[in-house]
Formats: structure tokens, sequence, C-alpha cells
């Protein structure tokens, strides 16, 4: 638990450091002006499919015992779709909001009140949605057997498609540009 809690510091501190705990850095991904997150997120994916891969390669990991919860798609979609309306409403994402709390936002503490009243409804309200929440039971589904390639050929897959998105992310920032927005630190000029 000490060793989690270090690593949880750590990360918020990266999220802090790199203004992940600014909705309008959150929100920018979704108004195009910038694409921090999505930068971020896809370097996180590619770092850890990379990994996985390497780890497996050489024996140190058998990437058959990896936990994956299983996926009831109706209820997926529907998390996802609240998720994604809170996420533009509201700025931030569940994590950063408490990394941006930490720091004294009002805004975020507001957020983290939504998520305890979404849990509190949720579970107190469970047995009303409990069937649709379990509709749609596709297994645990891994991305490379869907598609019907090994996970080698999907992870150079994942890499193309996260360096188009880098370049699209890029054309982006700079067509949907702010003047009142300070990108990475730097002054935007139009």
């Amino acid at each position: 638990m000490l060793l989690a809690f270090i690593i949880g510091i750590g990360f918020g501190f990266v999220l802090e450091s790199n203004g992940f705990s600014s909705s309008r850095r959150l929100a920018g991904m979704f108004y195009g002006y910038d694409a921090t997150v999505l930068k971020v997120f896809f370097t996180a994916a590619i770092v850890g499919a990379v990994g996985l891969l390497f780890l497996s390669l050489f024996g140190q990991i058998d990437l058959n015992y990896i936990y994956i919860n299983p996926t009831f798609l109706y209820s997926a979609i529907g998390g996802g779709v609240i998720m994604g309306v809170g996420f533009i409403l509201g700025g931030y994402c569940p994590g950063t909001s408490f990394c941006a709390a930490a720091i004294g936002k009002l805004d975020a503490m507001a957020f983290i009140g939504g998520i305890v009243i979404g849990i509190i409804l949720f579970t107190e309200g469970f047995p009303l949605w409990e069937e649709f929440f379990y509709a749609k039971n596709l297994g645990a589904p891994i991305m490379s057997d869907i598609v019907g390639t090994s996970r080698g050929v999907f992870t150079l897959g994942l890499i193309i498609v996260a360096l188009a998105m880098f370049w699209v992310g890029e054309w982006a920032e700079k067509r949907f540009a702010r003047k009142d927005y300070k990108l990475n630190q730097k002054e935007i000029k139009l």
C-alpha cells in the first residue's frame, strides 16, 4: 500500500506538472485547441502495448494470465456517454479532478461531488438498471482477436493510428487555436 501511495503521489505530480489539473486543457481536446490529452493517452497505450509484448517475448509475463474485465456492451456504451458528457461539461475526468482538487480548485471539488452523487445513485438504484448493466455480455474480448490478427500486428496498427492522431492533433491545434489560450506555456499567435 505504501508503494501504491508513493506511485499515486508521483502520478499526481506528473499530471499537475503537465497541466492536467486545468479543465481548459482537458476540454481543449474536445474543442480542438489542445491535443495534449490525446497525445498522452495514445502514448500510454503504445508504451503499455509494446511493453507487454516485449515482456511476453522474453518470457517475463504470460499474457494469458492478465485479467481482462468482462465487457457488457450496453452498459459500456451508456457509461461512456455519461462520462463523456461529464468530461465535456465539467472539464475533468475522474483522475484529473482529484489532481485539480489537490491544488485547491473549487470546480474540481464540485466535479468530485458530482462523482460521489453519481456513485450513490448508481449503487442505490442498481436493482432498477441491473438488467441493462449486464446486457450483451461479450466476455473478455481482446482487440487483436476481434480484428483477426496477431497481437504484434495489432500493436503496429495501433502505433500507426497513434502517429496519424498525433498529426491530426497538431493540425487541430493550429486550426482551432485560441488567442486567449496558452498551449504548453507558450502564447499561440494567430
